[in-house]
């Protein structure tokens, strides 16, 4: 069976670049709470407890899933503890003693511990095509990073764990089809952002004041909540590497309002780095492949469209064959050849 080619990615790319911004934007943010008086473990705890209130009424309109798989919540434990926990702190430590602009810049590594972890952990095929452009982003934040004269201090080391860190929790989120993304964000809000919530007041001094604390709250609502909303979404429609390639880009949205902020020099290696991103980013979107595969029999619960030639079931009242939704839906196997992205439904050897 021989499908067309999947349907437009426009959507799932600018659910990644969006999310990118608003996480990129909350580095500069973040520098600034933890000056204001707060705890990196208090402040890492405000941000997914906000995160987990701006995503709850969403989370709360859609029923939970009467097939979730025991490996769903142990995906899930694992993003609350990797994405929501530890990320969080060790970029906050970090953030303590590093600039806010190099800070950014370093958080390209993430995109290399996604891609890495996914192509040895998870089975996830990238092709030349992708580790070169996955190389060029590297490449384009060391650039970045040089010229400053920013040395691997033992701060700048809690960030690179910090993007490992995140390196896992964006392949576990990627996978997780028994939750939706607005329901995995609010377990990671409200676990994680209250573990380490509970253990900034009790270990940490607090000098900050009310409105702080409720900047804090908007902060996380914004680039944890809605960020990770959106990441999640495109995440599953594109595949881990190829949407945590899209949210490399946070880097530069972090450095762009470091430059408003705390008034950084443009320097023009910025900009050639930036045009690097560009056509890396451009490279990896063209890198779809096709071939015969096949589908097993499976029930699960995504964001999806009816046009992908892969959900073919029915709604009452009809849903548009364009138009995005989510809910639970049961697939039946299937063998057929399309080009295709290691999303959820294409994650295999070849």
């Amino acid at each position: 069976m021989q499908l067309n080619p999947s349907p437009s990615i426009t959507a799932p790319v600018l659910w990644c670049l969006l999310a990118a911004f608003l996480f990129g934007a909350s580095t500069p943010a973040s520098k600034w709470l933890l000056e204001s008086g707060l705890g990196p473990l208090t402040l890492a705890g405000l941000l997914y407890a906000g995160a987990g209130l701006a995503s709850l009424p969403w989370a709360i309109k859609t029923p939970a899933s009467k097939t979730r798989k025991r490996t769903d919540r142990k995906k899930l434990l694992g993003a609350i503890l990797f994405g929501g926990m530890l990320g969080p702190i060790a970029l906050l430590w970090g953030l303590n003693s590093v600039p806010a602009g190099s800070a950014s810049l370093l958080l390209n590594l993430e995109t290399t511990a996604t891609a890495v972890i996914a192509w040895f952990f998870f089975q996830e095929s990238l092709g030349t095509r992708g580790w070169l452009a996955n190389l060029a982003v590297l490449g384009a934040g060391m650039l970045l990073v040089s010229p400053q004269g920013f040395e691997l201090a033992p701060a700048a080391g809690f960030i690179v764990l910090a993007c490992v860190c995140w390196g896992l929790d964006n392949n576990l989120t990627a996978v997780i089809d028994g939750y939706t993304p607005s329901q995995v964000t609010v377990w990671k809000g409200f676990a994680a952002g209250g573990t380490n919530l509970a253990l900034g007041f009790a270990l940490e001094a607090q000098g900050a004041n009310w409105n702080t604390l409720f900047t804090a709250l908007a902060v996380g609502a914004l680039a944890y909540g809605a960020s990770t909303v959106l990441y999640v979404r495109g995440a599953q429609q594109l595949g881990a590497t190829r949407s945590q390639m899209l949210f490399s880009a946070a880097p530069f949205f972090g450095l762009g309002a470091s430059w408003v902020i705390f008034g950084e020099a443009v320097l023009p290696v910025q900009i050639i780095a930036a045009l690097a991103i560009a056509i890396a980013l451009a490279t990896l979107l063209t890198g779809g492949h096709s071939h015969s595969h096949r589908h097993h029999s499976v029930t699960h619960t995504h964001s999806h469209r009816h046009d992908d030639g892969h959900h073919s079931h029915t709604h009452d009242p009809p849903v548009p064959a364009g138009s995005w939704h989510s809910h639970e839906h049961h697939h039946e196997p299937v063998e057929h050849a399309h080009e295709h992205m290691p999303d959820l439904h294409h994650r295999h050897d070849h």
